[in-house]
């Protein structure tokens, strides 16, 4: 009949210009807003600049972010100042850096610190009298010669290693108690850091 609707092939409806569809895999050009009431192809994100992006600063959810201990230096540090304590030094520093804060009563000491000096004063006491005994004058000599060299500087470390476990350097005094001194020495020794010890740095003294 001539006033029917005339029909696409196949049975098809014909396109509404408002609701059309791109082909699929296709992409509307830049710029272009999809027709009114269009949908963006399945499983295809309506905005690709409004997709959250995890932050590089930030850890991942759940992860707490992690701390450095207290009392370790961080693995990219070099050598800490002098006025700090250097935490995990190696046996050659330890000798270098004693030397170094001869006379530096402030400040704090590290057990690797009084330890390793510790070491390096027993060794230089052997060494010390192993070349007095190829002299004719005795050994004593040059034992008290390095014992007094190394004295000052030890009652420094000790102040210092006695303000890292948070404790008054006046207490070095104990030394002068030969039998307390010794075991005083090994107790200040085995006392952990305490956070509490920063109280004793001077950092404006370099």
């Amino acid at each position: 009949m001539s006033d029917q609707y005339p029909q696409d092939p196949y049975g098809q409806q014909p396109k509404d210009p408002y609701g059309q569809q791109p082909p699929a895999g296709q992409q509307p050009p830049y710029g272009a807003q999809p027709p009114y009431g269009a949908q963006p192809p399945y499983g295809q994100a309506q905005d690709p600049y409004a997709q959250q992006q995890p932050s590089a600063q930030q850890p991942p959810y759940g992860q707490q972010p992690q701390l450095q201990p207290y009392g370790e230096q961080p693995a990219t540090q070099g050598e800490p100042p002098l006025w700090a304590p250097w935490y995990g030094i190696s046996f050659p520093k330890a000798f270098t850096r004693f030397w170094k804060k001869y006379v530096r009563f402030d400040g704090r000491a590290s057990q690797s610190e009084y330890w390793f000096w510790a070491l390096w004063y027993v060794i230089g006491s052997v060494a010390a009298g192993l070349i007095g005994n190829g002299v004719a004058d005795g050994s004593r000599g040059f034992d008290g010669l390095w014992a007094l060299a190394c004295a000052l500087g030890f009652i420094a470390l000790t102040v210092r290693r006695l303000h890292d476990v948070n404790l008054s350097g006046l207490l070095a005094l104990l030394f002068i108690i030969p039998p307390v001194g010794v075991v005083f020495s090994l107790v200040i020794g085995l006392i952990g850091s305490n956070p509490q010890g920063q109280q004793y740095d001077r950092p404006q003294a370099g």
